[in-house]
């Protein structure tokens, strides 16, 4: 089985928004404001983020993003969830 898979290059906030960029050049970009718990983050909250192989985490925030999600465009907006 063949199985492809693209890592991240670069992951920073920036001007209010999250810029995630992969290795492969794909460029996710969105505003933190349509999520709950990273619109209350301050700048420094914001560009402390972990990343795993499986997508980022904000532990100041207790926010956690798939990198599934993310292409699917699922930035965690969805209130009262987890995305």
């Amino acid at each position: 089985m063949n199985t492809l898979v693209d890592t991240l290059k670069t992951v920073q906030y920036r001007e209010g928004q999250i810029a995630i960029v992969m290795e492969s050049g794909v460029e996710i970009r969105f505003p933190v404001a349509g999520n709950p718990r990273l619109a209350v983050g301050t700048p420094e909250q914001l560009n402390h983020i972990e990343v795993s192989p499986f997508g980022l985490h904000w532990p100041d925030l207790d926010e956690d993003l798939s990198f599934r999600g993310l292409l699917e465009g699922d930035y965690g907006q969805k209130q009262g969830g987890r995305g």
